[in-house]
């Protein structure tokens, strides 16, 4: 399994009234996660995407345990748990100090630019066409 993690500071502007990293920003952490984890691969979704492969999100889940607050500094840590011909599997664990305050899940499903799925290319498993 493919592993990654990243540090991420919570911004005022990720914040609501109470001062707490507001739910729709955990989603836009996960997709930070993702691609800091190709990254750390070589790739950029850029270089997939200029091939012709597009991945879209085609189901994602969080479960909130505890709140992340103004200026904490998380640790996100992103694992590839599930790779098919088609589609690929992410398991998600948000952190303060080791304490998990929330876990998802996500797949990205593979697609060429008229959204007609397509092999994965190499690179992220698929197959040689």
């Amino acid at each position: 399994m493919v592993s990654g993690e990243i540090q991420i500071r919570v911004r005022y502007a990720e914040t609501d009234r109470m001062g707490l990293l507001h739910h729709a920003n955990y989603l836009v952490y996960f997709e930070q996660g993702r691609t800091e984890l190709l990254r750390d691969q070589g790739f950029t979704y850029r270089d997939i995407e200029d091939q012709g492969f597009y991945l879209v999100l085609t189901k994602i889940q969080v479960r909130y345990k505890s709140p992340a607050y103004y200026d904490d500094l998380l640790t996100l840590r992103t694992t590839v748990v599930r790779t098919t011909l088609v589609k690929i599997e992410h398991s998600y664990e948000l952190m303060r100090d080791g304490v998990v305050l929330a876990d998802g899940e996500s797949t990205l499903g593979c697609v060429d630019a008229n959204g007609k799925i397509q092999v994965l290319p190499e690179s992220l498993g698929g197959k040689p066409v």
